[in-house]
């Protein structure tokens, strides 16, 4: 079957390419192909179990229409400070506006008008002035907060409105393969996602691969096998903290989600704040190899007494190694090894007096764990050291900004790791070495989250117009 734009994920990147091809009524035909089902259809069996059962053949809180970040806090960041590299592809300015315009969208399907972290003087200069001290920049970025369930509300009218517009989906679809030839994209190879033995050809003049950070690694494999310039990037190793609302209240209240940026000695690595969730939820990601992946969740309605907040690692590798995808990988399946195949959490005051967590010593403790099936034990046996000693030097650091943060009963979840080290080389317009190729989103290697991921979809839709 042949098409004009084939486009390889629905997450954000792949949805905002259709939607601004559509609203500049564009007369090409679309279709998108997407590994999991229907916004409607995700649903995540933990609710009843209590336990992660790995479904089978994707994690629907990772897969399906809208990507993994919907099904996480749905927070959109309004900075181009924050959320990846592209500005410094495409200039700021433009990144500036083009978050303006997606950001006008995500409100013409219902997003919250409100907008955290906005006027508050003083406030942030305290906390700015606290940060300086122990060494820390903050980012004080605006945060639309759509919130999980409202992101999937907000999503599944955006779905409706493509298949209304003639926009085809194919669910339960996955990619096997591109088509080169000649140094030209001509198409892709699909299987069905349940029965991947019933191969299928469609031919485009373009195609648009925008997987998300889940699709990093087969992007990596597709790069290498035909010759898509691109170069090993940056990938982030870390743990998801969580402590009470009562020690993050000021912050919380003041930023709503504080980013923070410091290089702790001995090693200066770049070490960050990640997706702060108040009230939120410490939550669960399966990847097809059964890799375990903790993150977060910030319900609208539904809230916890505790905030939680990834602190996230960067490496950065070069000769001879040029596998950051993989070495990733190892890390996150030791462990999950030592988890009997579970995420791992620890005491961070346990881990400084170099001893395991035990259960009932959690359940002793002021912070009561919101991921309840998560397992006590010892992540600093499977963490490599130098992530480990970069995190508990950078959580002292911010316990200077947040008293209390570095308390002994603060709990430190692992693995969290972020994939998206595959830096695929393209022009300011997203054009490969590949003719007809063009790569989107955290899976490219140039964002970092919703709105950037999303930016990066309406400029490619407005090239494919």
């Amino acid at each position: 079957m042949k098409y004009d734009v084939i486009i390889i994920g629905a997450g954000p990147a792949g949805i905002f390419t259709a939607l601004e091809m559509i609203k500049k009524q564009s007369s090409k035909k679309i279709v998108i192909v997407e590994k999991g089902c229907s916004i409607s259809k995700r649903r995540c069996p933990k609710a009843t179990t209590k336990k992660c059962v790995n479904c089978k053949p994707y994690c629907h809180i990772t897969t399906g229409f809208s990507g993994a970040g919907a099904f996480s806090d749905g927070k959109l960041s309004l900075s181009s400070e924050v959320g990846g590299d592209l500005p410094s592809l495409i200039g700021v300015d433009k990144a500036e506006e083009t978050i303006k315009y997606a950001d006008s969208i995500y409100l013409e399907f219902g997003a919250d008008p409100k907008v955290e972290g906005l006027n508050v003087g003083d406030k942030v200069k305290e906390i700015r002035k606290n940060a300086i001290k122990s060494g820390l920049k903050l980012v004080d970025c605006p945060i639309r907060h759509l919130g999980t369930e409202a992101a999937q509300e907000i999503y599944l009218k955006i779905e409706n409105y493509l298949l209304e517009q003639g926009v085809e989906i194919r669910f339960d679809t996955v990619c096997k393969d591109i088509i080169v030839e000649d140094g030209t994209c001509k198409g892709v190879i699909l299987a069905n996602a349940k029965k991947q033995e019933e191969e299928e050809t469609l031919e485009a003049d373009d195609v648009v691969i925008a997987t998300g950070r889940k699709g990093a690694d087969w992007l990596e494999k597709v790069c290498e096998r035909h010759d898509v310039a691109h170069q090993p990037g940056t990938v982030d190793i870390g743990v998801r903290v969580e402590v009470r609302n009562e020690i993050m209240e000021d912050v919380n209240n003041v930023l709503y989600e504080s980013k923070l940026i410091g290089y702790p000695l001995p090693f200066k690595n770049k070490v960050r704040t990640f997706c702060q969730n108040p009230g939120g939820f410490v939550s669960q990601e399966n990847y097809d190899n059964n890799l375990a992946i903790v993150n977060g969740h910030s319900y609208k309605k539904l809230k916890s007494e505790n905030t939680n907040l990834a602190i996230l690692c960067s490496h950065n590798f070069s000769e001879p190694f040029n596998q950051p995808i993989e070495y990733a990988k190892k890390v996150g399946e030791l462990v999950n090894m030592l988890g009997n195949g579970q995420i791992l959490v620890q005491r961070f005051g346990d881990i400084l007096e170099g001893k395991r967590t035990w259960q009932d010593e959690l359940n002793q403790s002021n912070v009561k764990p919101t991921m309840p099936d998560a397992i006590a034990g010892d992540i600093t046996s499977a963490m490599p050291y130098r992530t480990m000693v970069n995190i508990i030097n950078f959580i002292k650091a911010v316990d200077t900004v947040v008293p209390g943060f570095a308390s002994n009963e603060t709990l430190l979840y692992s693995p969290e790791i972020k994939f998206y080290s595959n830096r695929i080389k393209m022009d300011d317009e997203f054009t490969t070495n590949i003719q007809g190729l063009h790569c989107l989103g955290d899976s490219s290697g140039w964002t970092r989250g919703l709105m950037m991921a999303s930016v990066m979809g309406v400029l490619m839709g407005r090239r494919l117009v």
